[in-house]
């Protein structure tokens, strides 16, 4: 398998992503492809479950002196992908994602992503924060994104979700961030984009639901917290997993201590999602993920 370095954001490469059936053939198939067609891989990696016997795979080429152009890349490589059965995407490098940020109270995973973004950590437009409550406006408006607010009741949730929708079709949206926000989308929401809704929350070693888990967790006198994140399904915190990550907590460490481990946590375990989503490293299949090197 061709390792070489990763290739830079922006730059002129295509990636694919696939997934299929295993069997004999395929990483040949593709690497010719790319090769008759005049390009550099410069990353590829590749992994097959043994349970399902499905192959699973990503490769990076640059673009510099490929013989086919960009918008005859698809159909070219469609010829195989039907050859396989593959369920498949390509995406370039220069292409950026328009992302939508949806919050609550709790800011601070919306603050870390802000600031990623400003400093050019995550390979993206940040173009619209969205939340049930008016705690996010002076943020967003000082990074300079655009703010809307909709309070979200039982009542009114699909009324809600419609001009959310709205909004992220009038700003090109097509990937979403959940950073804290404490609200359950509802399935037509989640089916309007499959794998591109990505949340975080907290994963207590016993899980701890409801309103204030660092409390329930302290009261227990826990020695691990930790934080999750995955894709969004319509089933509230059961979608593929793409990070995890752990703290430990001692019978010295304060509520406080707590709620600012996990806080801090849960700011890196969502952001390390968000770049592996941002640069095509992840696959989504059944209730896993496999994310590529």
């Amino acid at each position: 398998m061709v390792h070489h370095d990763k290739a830079a954001p922006g730059l002129n490469h295509a990636i694919v992503l696939l997934s299929c059936k295993d069997r004999k053939g395929i990483s040949a198939a593709v690497v010719n492809f790319i090769f008759q067609n005049q390009g550099n891989i410069v990353h590829a990696d590749q992994h097959t479950d043994d349970q399902s016997q499905t192959f699973f795979m990503r490769v990076e080429w640059s673009l510099e002196g490929f013989s086919l152009k960009r918008e005859d890349i698809r159909p070219a490589f469609a010829a195989i992908a039907a050859l396989f059965n593959m369920q498949w995407r390509i995406f370039f490098t220069d292409e950026k994602p328009r992302v939508a940020i949806f919050v609550s109270k709790h800011l601070h995973c919306l603050y870390d992503l802000l600031y990623r973004y400003k400093t050019g950590q995550l390979f993206c437009d940040i173009v619209l924060v969205l939340s049930n409550h008016p705690d996010a406006r002076q943020v967003s408006e000082d990074f300079g994104i655009k703010f809307a607010e909709s309070a979200v009741f039982h009542h009114n949730k699909e009324e809600v979700e419609a001009k959310q929708i709205e909004l992220l079709t009038v700003e090109n949206v097509d990937f979403i961030i959940l950073a804290r926000y404490h609200q359950v989308l509802t399935k037509s929401f989640v089916d309007r984009y499959p794998a591109q809704i990505i949340n975080i929350h907290h994963s207590f070693l016993p899980a701890f639901a409801g309103s204030n888990p660092y409390l329930q967790a302290y009261q227990k006198g826990v020695k691990v917290i930790g934080a999750t994140s995955h894709y969004v399904t319509e089933i509230l915190d059961d979608g593929p997993i793409i990070a995890q990550d752990t703290v430990a907590i001692s019978h010295r460490d304060s509520l406080d201590d707590l709620k600012r481990k996990g806080e801090d946590l849960e700011k890196v375990v969502l952001s390390r999602a968000v770049r592996w989503h941002l640069e095509r490293k992840i696959l989504s299949y059944g209730h896993k993920t496999v994310v590529f090197d």
